[in-house]
């Protein structure tokens, strides 16, 4: 239990905390300096409140179950939120201050990550502006009356750019080797010390000022009476005094006045005001060499200088220069998610992180060109803003080309796969889904809506889960999540992956494959906010992977997606329920890829032939009634034998050998076939089989598609019986004699 002094709200009012799980309730002493509120209690917790004094209480919300009995009393649910949890705390109908309470997470180490995660997205957002070009002039003023919540954000910003090996090694460079230009200097030149004159010299000598009479016969003769005493003198100076160093000396006294802020907002005794200290000496220490005192102040300066953006050291104090700018001043809708009106939510931040991660990602396995980048930066005339916000999508393409295949992909954020939309359509079977990141492959060849008809395009999935299942460790993924990417993989159409992204301590990547290739697949990676060993290059050697199984045009996720679309684009006509064999030499049966050929018999000496001999030819020359080598004709499984001056075939077989082969006039002859007249036939070996299987059915040939194909091109209707081709199973069935 705790007990929380609320005399700014009103003289002698308290309020007791019960926390329903020992050690989640405490008064956290550094509270001030991380700006956080004093006393803490943990995510996912519960706790029973009580007012020393009845008349005041909280309002019910999501957070707040007030009794309903004893209004003073009830229960505080801050559930998954972290951050400062302000309560607003009132008498009768009428408000009279706030109760703030600070929202832990249970993780370990979320105040480390938040800081990490927040310069590094400003660290990035920095970067876009560099990559795109984008702020050409920016007026040079710094705005010192920031919201105070955020003091030691910026100020964690700072710190991390000022004391770095990077910056000090930069500042190092700049002051070794700086940027110059040069400068004309006038100067007066006594005219005695002229050694060699030149033509200029002499205007000078006869028109410049203070000037002494001379006696020459030679110039008075020609008017010259007097000459100056001194001339002017050009000469070129090398100047330091460049807009390059003027913006480096505005950057440091702008880093070092904002530390002075920062002393200025917070108790002397505070760790907050040592490190400011420390920070503010350190910045001292680089203005007081000797170059600075010979540079000017800027007035503005065009931020895409070839100075500032190429040469070793400039171009690193820019960046730290467009961070700190950033940090304070640019419009990040997203940011209201995880640092405004007191909130810490890291969780958001972590989504917000991974994004640059896997772009990071994406840059290294594929080419995205740089016009594509804009789309993250929005521009008006004062102002930048990063477009990354919860809900909101973005998407980049990209591209890859080998000689094995060319590529498109797209990664995107938020995107939204609609429910209940067509086949042929980007979307899901079910109800609508959004995980956070995306990335979609598909062959350069065809565009994305054709990709998403033909069944070409894959998406794979990743979803960012702050949340771990060992509070103790950090690691572990839960199981839930787990079972969440089995739902975008079989919801969400032409999904080959979904992978939780989560921020494990020493985890290995866990991969969980379909089949025998790395797609279709399930799993999790461990990625940590940590400049080092983040477990960011697994994750790049499982894009590679996927990149390598797209170039092989023989996996099985390939054949499996051309055989879903063959099966899946049409409806099918009407159903099969009809016996017919279901498997064959131990194959299953596909009715509408078992193929059964049409042969036709004239007449019995024939037909006894066929029979004895269990061979059924055909011709092979150029006229019709000859055999076309298809490879419906090929894979057939059964023959059908319709009999002269017949309306129904009913005697069907077992092909045995594997496709037709040629037997010579020489051969058949031999095999006793009556009468051959060709110099070659195809000929298949079939045998007999109980024809219950098929239900002793009788079959309407005439009506089979193939059999109606052959009349409309055919004008000798004599020889129309003659000519062979092929059905589908399903289609012989669907014409059986009822």
């Amino acid at each position: 239990m705790g007990i929380i002094n609320l005399d700014h709200i009103a003289k002698g009012l308290s309020i007791e905390i019960y926390p329903l799980i020992a050690d989640t309730f405490s008064f956290v002493l550094d509270a001030n300096e991380n700006n956080e509120a004093d006393y803490q209690i943990k995510e996912g917790c519960f706790y029973q409140y009580k007012f020393n004094l009845s008349e005041y209480h909280l309002k019910a919300d999501s957070v707040v179950e007030v009794s309903a009995f004893n209004v003073s009393e009830g229960r505080i649910s801050p559930n998954f939120y972290v951050g400062t949890l302000i309560l607003p705390v009132f008498k009768d109908a009428n408000k009279f201050g706030t109760l703030n309470l600070e929202v832990q997470s249970v993780k370990t180490t979320y105040r480390k990550d938040y800081r990490f995660m927040l310069e590094s997205i400003t660290e990035h957002a920095a970067d876009l502006i560099l990559q795109t070009n984008s702020p050409v002039n920016n007026s040079l003023e710094v705005d010192y009356n920031a919201d105070p919540k955020t003091l030691y954000q910026q100020f964690c910003f700072v710190k991390s750019i000022i004391d770095t090996e990077d910056f000090e090694i930069a500042i190092q460079q700049i002051l070794n080797s700086p940027t110059t230009t040069w400068e004309t200097i006038i100067e007066s030149k006594d005219v005695r010390s002229l050694k060699r004159i030149k033509n200029k010299d002499i205007r000078s000598l006869i028109h410049s000022p203070n000037r002494t009479s001379i006696n020459n016969v030679n110039l008075n003769s020609i008017g010259v009476n007097s000459i100056a005493l001194k001339i002017p003198s050009w000469k070129k100076k090398e100047s330091i005094d460049t807009p390059e160093n003027r913006f480096v000396k505005f950057v440091l006294e702008a880093f070092d006045f904002f530390c002075e802020e920062i002393k200025l907002h917070c108790n002397q005794e505070s760790r907050l005001y040592e490190e400011a200290h420390s920070t503010h000496s350190k910045i001292e220490s680089f203005l007081q060499h000797g170059i600075f005192r010979e540079i000017s102040k800027p007035l503005s300066l065009k931020l895409n200088s070839p100075v500032l953006q190429k040469k070793a050291g400039y171009r690193e104090v820019l960046k730290a220069w467009l961070m700190y700018n950033l940090a304070g001043k640019l419009s990040w809708v997203g940011g209201e998610d995880v640092y405004q009106a007191g909130s810490k939510n890291v969780a958001k931040l972590y989504e917000y992180w991974l994004f640059f991660k896997l772009l990071e990602v994406i840059k290294v396995c594929f080419t995205i060109e740089s016009d594509e980048y804009k789309k993250l930066i929005s521009y008006t005339d004062d102002n930048l803003g990063l477009k990354l916000k919860e809900g909101k999508q973005i998407a980049l393409r990209g591209s890859y080309s080998s000689n094995e295949r060319e590529l498109s992909i797209l990664f995107s954020y938020n995107k939204t796969f609609s429910g209940g939309k067509a086949l042929s359509k980007e979307g899901t079977w079910t109800l609508q889904m959004d995980p956070d990141y995306t990335l979609s492959v598909w062959p350069k060849e065809i565009d994305e809506k054709e990709a998403e008809r033909t069944e070409q395009i894959v998406h794979i999935h990743f979803d960012a889960k702050y949340k771990v299942k060992n509070k103790e460790t950090n690691s572990d993924f839960k199981r839930d999540d787990i079972i969440k990417m089995h739902a975008y993989k079989d919801a969400i159409r032409r999904t080959a992956g979904a992978y939780i992204l989560y921020p494990g301590i020493n985890d290995k990547p866990k991969r969980f494959e379909g089949f025998h290739e790395i797609l279709p697949g399930l799993g999790a990676f461990a990625i940590r906010p940590s400049s080092e060993d983040s477990g960011v290059n697994n994750l790049i050697d499982f894009i590679n992977e996927v990149k390598t199984h797209f170039l092989n045009r023989t996996t099985q996720r390939e054949k499996l997606s051309s055989k879903t679309y063959l099966v899946t684009k049409e409806k099918p006509i009407e159903g099969l329920h009809e016996p017919v064999p279901e498997y064959l030499n131990g194959m299953k049966l596909i009715p509408d890829e078992t193929f059964i050929l049409m042969g036709y018999c004239n007449d019995d000496t024939k037909y006894e032939w066929y029979k004895k001999t269990g061979f059924y030819n055909f011709r092979m020359n150029d006229d019709k009634g000859s055999l076309e080598l298809t490879s419906e004709v090929s894979n057939s499984k059964y023959l059908l034998l319709r009999r002269k001056g017949e309306e129904f075939a009913e005697e069907i077989y077992e092909i045995v050998s594997k496709g037709p082969k040629v037997f010579s006039k020489e051969k058949m002859n031999s095999l006793g076939y009556p009468n051959p007249k060709q110099d070659y036939y195809l000929v298949i070996e079939f045998k007999e089989i109980d024809l219950s299987i098929f239900g002793n059915s009788i079959w309407k040939f005439k009506e089979l598609q193939g059999y109606k194909n052959i009349q409309e091109t055919v004008t000798d209707l004599y020889k129309l019986p003659g000519i062979p081709f092929t059905t589908t199973l399903s289609e012989l069935m669907s014409k059986k004699e009822k």
